[in-house]
Parts: C-alpha cells; sequence; structure tokens
C-alpha cells in the first residue's frame, strides 16, 4: 500500500512500515527507544513487533492498565517518572504500540517530557488505525470528562500493521468500525454505501476500507490541523457520544460502554436532530438509523441518565462562550458545524432513538 503523506509525517503500512524504522531507529539519531504498551498489547502485540524492529539502539519496554479509566493524569505521573529513572533524554523516541488510550497518552507524555521529544504511534485496534493515531491529538482524560487536558503535535510517523487486527475481540473491532461509518457519512457518500453491507467482507477489503478511512481523516485534518474549523467535522456524533461514554464509564450501576458503541448512539440521536433541522431527509435518517442498529447493541436510557448526560455537554471542549456546539450532517457526505440545539430537541433524539 502506498504511504499517506501527512502535514508533517506519513502514514506507513505493514512492512514499508517497518522498512522504514529501520531507515530512522538509528543511534545517529536517537539515544534510546522506548514502547509504551498496555498489557494486552505487550502479550500479543510486542513480541510480533519487536521480530520484525531492525535497530541496534537500547529498547525500555513501559507497560500501563488498559482501558479508558486509566488516560489520566495520575498515570501521565507515573509514565515521566519511568522516563526520568530509565535514563530518558530529549534524544529518546517514544514508541506508543496500542490502541487510542495508548496512542493518546503516549503522545501527550512524549510532548511534555523533556519539552518534547519524538513519538511513533503504531496502532493496534482499528479504532485506533483509523482515528486516534492520526491528526495530532494527544491528551487525557480529567475525572470523567473525555480529553480535557492535551496538545496537538503530529507524530513523527504512524506505522499501521493490518496484522495486529488478527488479535482484536469483535467488540473491539465493531469500536472502531463506528469511526469508519461517521467517516462515510460526514465526507464520502460513496464510502458510506461501501460499509452498509459487510457480509461479505474479506481481509483485503478490509484493509482497502482503513486504507480509505484514514485517507478521509488525513484529507480533513490536513485542512485545518488545530481544528478552527472544517475539523470539527470529524466531531460529528461526538457531542453526545462522549457524554453518553463518560455517564456510563464513571456510573457503576451501567455497563461500560466502548468509545464506539457510544459513538454510535450519538450518530443515531445527532442525525435524528439533522432530521429535524431539515438538513438531512427522512429517508437518509431512516437509513443511518437502520445500518446503526443492525450493527450495534440498544443501549437502554431513563430520564435519570438522559438529565445527567445533557447536564456533561457543558464540558464539550468544542463549546464556545459556553454555548453548545454540535456538528450535524447536511445530507449524506456533509456537514454543518457550529449548530446550536435547545435542550428539547435533544430529549426527542431520546426518545426516537428508544423506538425500533
Amino acid at each position: 500500500m502506498q504511504s499517506i503523506k501527512a502535514d508533517t509525517y506519513s502514514i506507513y503500512f505493514n512492512n514499508v512500515g517497518y522498512e522504514y524504522l529501520a531507515s530512522i531507529l538509528k543511534p545517529t539519531y536517537y539515544s534510546k527507544i522506548f514502547i509504551l504498551v498496555d498489557e494486552n498489547t505487550n502479550e500479543h502485540c510486542l513480541p510480533i513487533f519487536l521480530a520484525n524492529l531492525a535497530t541496534e539502539i537500547e529498547i525500555e519496554i513501559i507497560e500501563i492498565e488498559s482501558g479508558e479509566e486509566h488516560k489520566n493524569i495520575e498515570t501521565c505521573v507515573q509514565l515521566w517518572h519511568s522516563l526520568t529513572e530509565l535514563g530518558g533524554d530529549r534524544k529518546s523516541v517514544l514508541i506508543n504500540l496500542g490502541g487510542g488510550v495508548v496512542t493518546d497518552i503516549g503522545g501527550f507524555i512524549a510532548c511534555t517530557f523533556k519539552r518534547g521529544i519524538d513519538f511513533i504511534n503504531i496502532p493496534t485496534t482499528l479504532l485506533s488505525m483509523v482515528d486516534a493515531s492520526v491528526g495530532g491529538k494527544n491528551g487525557v482524560d480529567l475525572g470523567l470528562l473525555k480529553n480535557q487536558i492535551g496538545i496537538i503535535k503530529e507524530p513523527k510517523a504512524v506505522v499501521v500493521i493490518s496484522s495486529f487486527l488478527e488479535t482484536l475481540a469483535q467488540l473491539e473491532m465493531r469500536s472502531g468500525l463506528a469511526e469508519m461509518l461517521k467517516h462515510g457519512l460526514i465526507y464520502d457518500k460513496n464510502y458510506w454505501n461501501k460499509l452498509k453491507d459487510l457480509t461479505l467482507l474479506q481481509i483485503e477489503d478490509l484493509e482497502t476500507l482503513i486504507y480509505e478511512s484514514i485517507e478521509i481523516k488525513n484529507k480533513i485534518v490536513s485542512q485545518d490541523i488545530n481544528e478552527h474549523g472544517i475539523r470539527k467535522a470529524l466531531n460529528f456524533g461526538h457531542t453526545l457520544g462522549h457524554a453518553i461514554e463518560s455517564y456510563f464509564l464513571e456510573n457503576e450501576l451501567k455497563n461500560k460502554l466502548l468509545h464506539g458503541e457510544a459513538i454510535a448512539v450519538g450518530m443515531i440521536l445527532e442525525s435524528y436532530i439533522s432530521l429535524q433541522k431539515k438538513l438531512i431527509s427522512k429517508e437518509e435518517y431512516a437509513e443511518i438509523k437502520y445500518i446503526l442498529d443492525t450493527i450495534y447493541d440498544k443501549v437502554i436510557f431513563d430520564k435519570k441518565d438522559i438529565d445527567k448526560i445533557i447536564d456533561l455537554l457543558i464540558y464539550d471542549k468544542k463549546n464556545e462562550f459556553g454555548v453548545i456546539q454540535f456538528v450535524l450532517l447536511d445530507g449524506i457526505g456533509k456537514i454543518k458545524i457550529n449548530q446550536e440545539v435547545e435542550n428539547k430537541l435533544i430529549f426527542n433524539a431520546f426518545d426516537d432513538y428508544k423506538l425500533a
């Protein structure tokens, strides 16, 4: 697969990615390699990665606990201490081998350690391949509020190794698929149509779809790295989706939702709002809701849940001057940013979501 050129870095695939790593991981460039993993990637991905990594530089492995609940400042402090105690300096490089949590927190750690060291993202989940590892967003959560602390800085490179997906649970695959579906809805109707029926999907087809999804995100980010305009399109489904994810994460009476599961709900809700704003047709909304309901299980909400989820919206990082900003569809494949939505319409969206 041909590499994808981003603003200041490139995204490499499979063997070409390993060849790139061999070309830059040399003692003349870096003093030490740190590889950040969680317990899952340490077991399933690290042995494969090390067996294919050609370098003479000393390598140190740092492991964190998996899960969104560990993407916080407390974990950052531990990582800063680990890098210091293991002899990290400004010529060290951090390789983030993992899913969205590892790439998010790893990028943030690299940007802040010694006022910034190089980092390379090696995504191991579908979600991190098509979303978290690409685009330069790095950060951590503040309590239950997602991605409140962070920095936008692009990696040295991203290397996508599709074989890592063979170790991934089906639920995690579905979680990543939500971001791919989003890319079709906000940018490319033809791509959305390709994803509507995955029953005959082969591994070769999946690699092509992943490549196209990364291309879509990269095209959007390249126009607006700091998210002042068009990059906000990538937040479709995330205004309500992030609030839902945060609420279920901190509520002990609720089963945690994977990121993609929460975003799928958010996309249905925000598509309904788009319908009520006369931005999409009834047929388009029915199609979106049917496809997402077919792939993802229904999430149960009562009025208390919805009240608390709406309360969390005020902390959404897209808000400006205290006003909640939504990204809405303007037909499948197009969007409108900076849309204000009254609470009554949000409640109505939840009511409609409950219907079959």
